[in-house]
């Protein structure tokens, strides 16, 4: 039975004890993990996570975009920035083309939805471009997410997705695409293989939705 959040402790910070019991059952499932107080620090040790010449995808993020990832990445200059490729290349002509640009790239950056104490990690897409290279294309993940999104259980991550989440990433689509958003692709990280494949940055700050 899913623990009955409200829409209040969706955005509530976890507590010193829920982020202990998750980091546990994340790095026993093979997702190394870091804690961090602020957005700023998360930041730098993303960014000192990246080697020189390799070619990053900033997945979109609410998160990315309000500690200043987004921005750092897409003008860097010691590695390549895969969503400034995109651009150059015409949506439909050339979409198989910034297809393979995404589903491989050297590393993925962005957030997730949702991680359970159980370290199950949770993240839903309207297209699912992300989630290929979150699976298995990319050869390092690093995600950076608020710890305001800690639940206790996979029933209370997939209420998060449903009832927190897509009502706001709906809101932010309808005003930029002119339609809403939906989730029609869900991956379930249950655990990572190969070590040091994915590493999980939380922040102890509000962040995304």
């Amino acid at each position: 039975m899913a623990t009955n959040l409200s829409h209040s402790e969706f955005t509530q910070l976890a507590s010193e004890s829920q982020i202990e019991k998750t980091v546990q059952a994340l790095q026993a499932h093979g997702i190394q993990t870091v804690v961090f107080e602020t957005g700023e620090e998360a930041s730098k040790y993303v960014l000192d996570l990246i080697p020189d010449g390799a070619e990053v995808y900033d997945s979109p993020s609410r998160t990315f975009e309000a500690i200043g990832l987004t921005e750092q990445i897409e003008h860097a200059n010691r590695f390549q920035a895969v969503r400034a490729r995109l651009s150059l290349l015409d949506y439909v002509a050339q979409r198989d083309e910034r297809r393979k640009l995404v589903a491989t790239p050297d590393i993925l950056v962005g957030s997730i939805h949702a991680i359970t104490e159980q370290g199950e990690v949770l993240i839903a897409s309207g297209t699912g471009s992300q989630l290929g290279s979150a699976a298995y294309g990319a050869s390092r993940a690093i995600w950076v997410v608020s710890t305001q999104k800690l639940v206790p259980t996979l029933e209370d991550g997939l209420r998060r997705i449903r009832e927190h989440c897509l009502p706001l990433e709906s809101a932010r689509a309808q005003q930029i695409y002119g339609q809403p958003s939906a989730i029609n692709k869900l991956l379930i990280v249950n655990a990572e293989h190969e070590a040091g494949r994915i590493t999980i940055v939380l922040v102890k700050q509000q962040l995304g939705f």
